[in-house]
């Protein structure tokens, strides 16, 4: 069974293992281990008689939960069968454009995206030096951009960098159209967040992608939105398949943005949860974990992580993420999620097990 470029890959790594998919601990997928909330559970059940409905295919509950929790109108947000839907119309006008930039290392769906629509890409390297544990800026691409697009995801997948919101702001005087995929924003409390949601009124070039599935623990449900100017939104309708959003991922999603105990929740618990994981991996020989701002490290190491992620799962059953699929890190980086405390510290003595060996 091939493996996939996307973490948590279970079947994958349970086969490479030799036990059930249950048995293994997944640190390759940067999802919360606190979820789901038992609100987003209990909404989900109260909606099974309506599986013999079809969606509302305005999604009108949804967008008002979300014109409340971000407070912008309603036709201006555009949910979507999770961000990978969501990027694969945003390819479509990138497609149309000149070129469109992205910051590397970079998420492999804007590649998969972009060559679908025959974008030309121009790369520019994030400095993986600069800015650890505070807000970085973004670099200078020294280009004449009136007709290019920038894709640009903040918080950065996978160093895990924090950009500025007064970094990103020029960027909207020059590119034609300016793409931010925010996936992993809400892990940030509202006073740290850099969001430029609030700006999308301001800015007809300006779209901003949000998860749902991160944050709430659930991707299995496939969740995201869109927020932009709504004639974009209403052009990106006509090419779309009808009812992309189910019914259970609907009402799930309304539940989580009212859960507000589930979001201090979090909030509280990242911050010391991260730290324990990146002094317990700096502190083991060989391996060098860069300061991030969300629910996953970057780890830099001196041994093949390709190697270290199949001991790792044949002797701990503990899945790390792999850089591989990132050309610019290839063999000597893998990324691992933020798990629970005991979690976290099964990972450490695992890592330092074979350090040893």
């Amino acid at each position: 069974m091939p493996q996939q470029a996307h973490g948590g890959n279970l079947a994958w790594a349970a086969a490479l293992a030799g036990c059930s998919p249950d048995a293994i601990v997944d640190f390759s997928a940067s999802i919360s281990p606190l979820g789901p909330p038992n609100s987003v559970i209990a909404a989900i059940v109260s909606q099974l008689g309506n599986l013999r409905n079809y969606p509302d295919p305005e999604y009108g509950e949804l967008r008002l939960a979300l014109s409340h929790f971000h407070q912008i109108p309603t036709e201006w947000i555009l949910p979507g069968n999770g961000s990978a839907e969501l990027l694969t119309l945003v390819g479509r006008e990138l497609g149309q454009l000149a070129a469109t930039v992205l910051l590397t290392p970079a998420f492999g769906d804007y590649y998969r995206t972009l060559a679908a629509n025959n974008a030309k890409v121009l790369e520019f390297p994030v400095d993986l030096g600069i800015g650890q544990g505070n807000i970085s800026l973004l670099p200078d691409f020294g280009l004449e951009t009136s007709d290019f697009g920038l894709l640009l995801n903040n918080p950065h997948n996978p160093t895990g960098k924090l950009f500025s919101r007064e970094s990103v702001l020029p960027y909207l005087e020059k590119f034609a159209l300016v793409v931010i995929d925010e996936a992993f924003m809400d892990f940030l409390p509202p006073e740290a967040e850099q969001s430029l949601i609030g700006l999308v009124q301001e800015y007809e070039n300006l779209v901003i992608l949000r998860s749902l599935t991160k944050f709430y623990s659930l991707p299995g449900l496939r969740l995201g939105y869109a927020i932009a100017h709504p004639d974009r939104l209403a052009k990106w309708k006509l090419w779309r398949d009808p009812w992309p959003v189910n019914t259970l991922a609907a009402a799930a999603a309304i539940a989580a943005l009212q859960d507000t105990e589930f979001q201090n929740l979090t909030w509280k618990w990242l911050p010391e949860a991260r730290n324990q994981l990146f002094q317990g991996v700096a502190s083991i020989p060989g391996l060098t974990p860069l300061e991030g701002t969300v629910n996953y490290l970057l780890v830099e190491s001196q041994q093949s992580t390709s190697q270290l992620q199949q001991q790792l799962l044949q002797q701990h059953q503990i899945l790390i993420r792999d850089c591989l699929s990132f050309k610019e890190l290839g063999d000597r980086f893998f990324r691992v999620a933020v798990r629970t405390q005991s979690d976290n510290q099964r990972l450490l003595t695992a890592l330092k097990a074979i350090q040893r060996e």
